[in-house]
Parts: C-alpha cells; structure tokens; sequence
C-alpha cells in the first residue's frame, strides 16, 4: 500500500476561530493508482493535497497520521517535511502557471531548483519527459512570459516530477484550461504513472466526468469529511451516497435534450466548517435525510472497495 492516511485532521485558524478544513479524513492509495479527489468549492480537496505535503503555513495539523511507503511523514512539523518534498510526494499547484519564476529562464530554474534539493540537472532526463508532454527543447531557453498558459502548466508538471516522487498530487491542473489542453494535460498525467515517473497520484478536480478518464478511484469529499470512495465507474454509474448521486445528476450528457427537463444544481449551500453541525454534515440538503442523520455515520464498505458514510446507502 503505497499511502495510508487516518483520520486526519487540519484546520486554518481565523479571527472568527478555527476552520475545521479536514476533519476525520481517512483513506488509502495504493501503488500504481491515480485517484480523483472532487467535491464543491470549500469542501476540503486542496487543503487534503497541501497537507499531505505541507504546502500552506496556515494551516494548523490537528490529528491523525499520514503513512507514505511504510514511513511516515512528519505533516506536522514544516521543517521536518523539506526533506519529503519533490523526493517522496510532490505536488502540482493549482495555479502552475503562475509559479515560474518570471526573472529566469526555465533551464536556469530547473538547474537551480535540483541544486537546492541535493540533485544534478541531468538535461537527457529532462528532455525526455518534456518530449513526454509534447513541449519543444527549446522552451528550455525562453523566459515564462514566452511560454502560453499550456505550455507553463506541462512545464511545472515536468518539474514536479524530475526527482520520481512516491506520490504526486495534481491540484486543478485542468481547471483553467481549454479542452483540448486539459486532454492533454491529462494524457501527460497517465504517461507519468505509466513510465514509472511517479507510482502513485492524486488529481484534484472539480469536474467528475474528466476525472472518470483517468483515475481508477474517485473519492468524493463533503464539509471536510469523505462521502463516497469507489472504482471510477461504479461511482459515476451507481452512486450510493444522495450527494453524489446529486453531482452526478447534474452533469450535462452528450446527444440527451433537455427540453423536458431542466438541469439543476444541489439546493442549498455546505454548512460553515467554522461551526460544522453535528450528525450528517450533508442532512440539510439531502433528499433522503432521517432522525438517524443526526447521528454521523460510519464509513461502511457496501461492496468490495465501495465505501459510504450514510445511515441510507
């Protein structure tokens, strides 16, 4: 099992007191699987792929504990982790095309980023994973402001993965661009597992019918808890929890009319994580909701690698 995580807690202190971000998150990722991560805006997705890197100084680790290979990671302590990150997981940011530096020229950058981890710039390596991602040698020469926001989005992703980390953790890397890019981003993303480049991912995303095409897992997150976790095509063919069945039913579908029926969102909006409610954190918006709700239900497994935390799944 390449990552375990349990019940793993993060929360971002505030004026108003502290955001209970990821409260209770356990899972775990094998070798050689991608999972997608999605859910709405505030649900925890981002702040789960920045924790287990420690990426984001405000946040503040509650509990829990975060196993990588057999080892495990010190998400607790900032300094502690400098020596995990790029060489044990990685993370692809989610707004990568502004995190080049505009003062250098990408080969400088590259070269002096392996430096400051410990590694010699091996330029035939790099050259073939940028082939991998379909960009020329000669975006080595340019500066960032030369390069288009696809071309800055594979560059980072190339060097997110120069060192061969254990996990890479992909956060919206599509969210920002057009279609054909992101299939191309998405393309360059299984090339990265396939090759060896990385034995294990995280794509982040908020859009599920992407996320079917290259993940093997989809877990679906709500108000900083897991809802659902199961092979990508029976959560998007049979979901089990309301939730997700609601995220499913709202995506549009190639070739059907909606003349008769008109697509809906979720009515409703996520509880405050600065005061979560207890019991179901999804029960005000749920269409099945009962007195058993008020109660949090456990994460139960309904079929083999199908879990669900719902009193009606």
């Amino acid at each position: 099992m390449s990552l375990q995580v349990s019940e793993l807690r993060v929360h971002y202190r505030t004026l108003r007191g502290d955001v209970r971000a990821l409260d209770g998150m356990s899972f775990e990722l094998g070798d050689g699987e991608i999972l997608g991560l999605v859910g709405e805006s505030g649900c925890g997705k981002s702040t789960l792929g920045k924790a287990l890197i420690r990426m984001d100084g405000r946040m503040r680790h509650v509990g829990g504990r975060v196993v990588l290979d057999g080892r495990e990671l010190p998400i607790a302590d900032d300094r502690a982790m400098t020596a995990f990150r790029f060489k044990e997981v990685s993370l692809i940011p989610q707004y990568a095309m502004s995190a080049l530096n505009p003062t250098r020229k990408i080969r400088r950058m590259v070269g002096e980023l392996l430096r400051s981890r410990g590694a010699a710039l091996d330029a035939a390596e790099l050259e073939r994973r940028m082939d991998q991602v379909g960009l020329p040698r000669e975006v080595l020469d340019r500066y960032p402001i030369e390069l288009s926001g696809g071309m800055k989005q594979r560059m980072v992703m190339v060097i997110s993965t120069l060192l061969d980390p254990s996990l890479l953790i992909a956060d919206e890397v599509t969210s920002a661009l057009d279609v054909s890019t992101q299939k191309a981003v998405a393309r360059a993303l299984l090339g990265f597992r396939d090759s060896g480049y990385v034995k294990s991912m995280i794509f982040v995303t908020h859009d599920i019918a992407l996320t079917r095409h290259i993940a093997d897992t989809i877990m679906v997150m709500y108000a900083g808890r897991l809802a659902e976790k199961a092979p990508a095509d029976a959560l998007v063919k049979a979901p089990r929890h309301p939730y997700t069945r609601l995220l499913v039913d709202s995506l549009p579908q190639v070739g059907v009319r909606y003349a008769e029926r008109r697509l809906e969102g979720i009515a409703g909006s996520p509880p405050s994580l600065l005061d979560p409610p207890a019991g179901c954190r999804f029960r005000a918006r749920c269409p099945l909701a009962g007195d058993e709700c008020a109660e949090e239900p456990p994460v139960a497994e309904v079929a083999p690698g199908h879990h669900v935390a719902c009193w009606k799944a």
